[in-house]
């Protein structure tokens, strides 16, 4: 049953994007409902397969001496981002039934949201590093075409492209460890390699750590690739929630947390992957604070929120991070999807031009001010027992500077989060603009995940067990009960923790007050607002990119029978090298 169920998983929503781009954009309504129903089918898959969970191969195709074995298993740390996969990515689609109503080209938008839950589960179920590299690449690709969605606006083309070639850079690091691991061990599957590292040589095994951790850096948006996420806000927002925010960029931790037994005794490598989610969550937060784009302030918080994550794993916390990321992907679809809704009454992004929303839309300001509180860390929402066990696990086994430096973090998150809600629902309205509430298929897609919001948190004592030693013997993880996860929240660092989140709010509240305090911190405003130069940088790297590949362009003659010859010629030659050289 649990082969069935993880081939289910990657192979309906395929195929369901295969159906929905052959149906053809003349039947809307029809596209509608089958894009719905294959993203249900494929989130049902996914939540059976959780009693299937277990350390065991489940699926084995044999390819053959050069490719190996074509592995799958149903672990507890696959199945898990599994669900938020295929969960998540059928709310996104359920809200997109408004979201999307009058827009062209369905087919294109559907068959890329579809195509991407799949691979996104086929990426976190395989042990194969060939595969994970596959399904690595086809998430690239349906993120680069979905943030270009409107291929008519420059702003979502420039997006795209430099969410594609800033991402590709972590996939040369990603390739880079996987031909170390076949090169070295003879076999792609990480399993064995994780279950002992000494497979490898020791410098082989740093170069593959720290290629892994650029790999990582780049698809999570850490410091210093940050900068794609914010422009990759041209997508339609319900991508913005799927890919954004709750799917894609969750695949640099997941890298990061499956491979940390193996990496975890690599000089420098525990304490490179704290400071850099130490780094982006305060550089983030910052700059979350001075936008005024409300998408932009979530991209912002959810580069923030994984360099929470990213830290935790540095500090040896791996159940702090991935219940982390668990809860993030919650509350952060909620407050992206109700961050739709808005965008789509109001016709604007500029927080700006918003302003006592919350009288005309009291459900989207409901489900907006819970997913806030959660952002924030305001008990007893999940938000806040995933952040503090991240800030336990960082007091408890890194140096307390950091910890002072996260707390500093959480601080400015409840800051900006109390600012985003208040200059969106409450205040004197800005525009005389016509408003209306969410839609049908919008509530239905936002409810849930309020809820979601509010209760998750009791699942952590079955979320450990799912990630325990029966699933991950490697990771050594040992969560019994919910009761113990609360006794180790509710200690004095979390007063602590609580009272720091408190002065951000206040900040807010009492901002005529602290003027002084803002004139003096300006330049450090002015400087966020320009990504601390790292947009530079990074806007560098995109046009050098584009400039090779206009120069590359002679190569290309135009005349078929070349080309063919030169496809057949390199395939013949990387096929020798495999062959022979291995």
């Amino acid at each position: 049953m649990a082969t069935t169920l993880l081939l289910l998983t990657i192979a309906i929503p395929w195929v369901g994007g295969l159906i929905v781009w052959l149906v053809g954009n003349k039947h809307t309504g029809l596209q509608h409902r089958i894009a719905v129903a294959f993203a249900l089918l494929a989130g049902g898959a996914g939540v059976a397969l959780i009693p299937y969970s277990s350390s065991q191969i489940v699926v084995n195709l044999p390819l053959g001496s050069v490719f190996g074995n074509f592995t799958f298993v149903a672990d507890g740390l696959g199945v898990f981002l599994t669900v938020v996969a295929t969960v998540i990515g059928s709310l996104a689609v359920i809200f997109s039934v408004d979201y999307m109503q009058g827009e062209d080209q369905l087919g294109r938008y559907y068959a890329m949201v579809l195509f991407f839950i799949g691979a996104m589960s086929g990426l976190v179920l395989t042990s194969n590093m060939l595969l994970v590299f596959f399904f690595w690449e086809i998430t690239a690709l349906c993120s680069y075409a979905l943030i270009s969605f409107h291929n008519d606006d420059p702003k979502a083309v420039a997006g795209g492209i430099k969410a594609l070639i800033i991402t590709q850079i972590g996939g040369v690091g990603l390739l880079a460890g996987a031909l170390l691991l076949y090169a070295v061990t003879g076999s792609m599957d990480f399993n064995a390699f994780i279950a002992n590292p000494a497979l490898m040589p020791a410098k082989w095994l740093g170069i593959m750590a720290f290629g892994f951790l650029i790999a990582a850096a780049a698809k999570s948006a850490q410091f210093p690739f940050q900068t794609w996420l914010p422009d990759a806000m041209e997508a339609p927002t319900p991508i913005s929630a799927l890919i954004h925010a709750a799917t894609m960029v969750n695949a640099g931790v997941y890298l990061m947390a499956r491979f940390y037994p193996a990496f975890k005794d690599v000089p420098g490598w525990t304490t490179a992957v704290l400071l850099v989610g130490m780094i982006t969550a305060l550089m983030a937060a910052v700059m979350a604070l001075v936008s005024n784009d409300l998408k932009r302030v979530l991209a912002y918080s959810t580069v923030s929120q994984l360099g929470y994550m990213f830290y935790a794993i540095g500090a040896g916390g791996i159940y702090a991070s991935q219940f982390h990321l668990f809860s993030h992907s919650i509350f952060k679809a909620l407050l992206f999807l109700g961050a739709g809704a808005v965008i789509h009454s109001v016709g604007t992004r500029d927080m700006r031009q918003m302003g006592g929303l919350g009288k005309q839309m009291p459900l989207v300001r409901a489900v907006f001010i819970i997913g806030g509180l959660a952002l924030a860390g305001i008990p007893i929402l999940n938000g806040f027992w995933s952040k503090e066990m991240v800030l336990e696990a960082g007091l408890a086994n890194a140096p307390v500077w950091t910890y002072i430096v996260m707390l500093i973090g959480a601080g400015i998150t409840a800051l900006y989060t109390f600012r985003c809600v208040w200059m969106v629902f409450y205040g004197e309205p800005h525009s005389d603009q016509h408003v209306h509430d969410a839609g049908p298929a919008m509530k239905v897609a936002l409810i849930p995940l309020a809820f979601a919001t509010l209760t998750s948190w009791l699942l952590a004592g079955s979320f450990g067990k799912l990630l325990g030693p029966e699933t991950l013997p490697a990771h050594g993880i040992e969560i019994s009960s919910l009761g113990e996860v609360i006794h180790e929240v509710l200690s004095l660092p979390t007063l602590i923790a609580l009272i720091v989140i408190a002065l951000g709010l206040a900040a807010w509240w009492w901002r005529g007050r602290l003027t002084g305090l803002s004139n003096a911190l300006k330049g450090v405003g002015q400087a966020a607002a320009d990504s601390f130069g790292f947009e530079a940088i990074n806007r560098g790297i995109v046009k050098g990119t584009q400039s090779a590949a206009e120069a590359l362009r002679a190569t290309q003659t135009g005349l078929l029978n070349w080309n063919i010859f030169g496809i057949i010629a390199g395939l013949i030659i990387v096929l020798a090298v495999v062959i022979f050289g291995g």
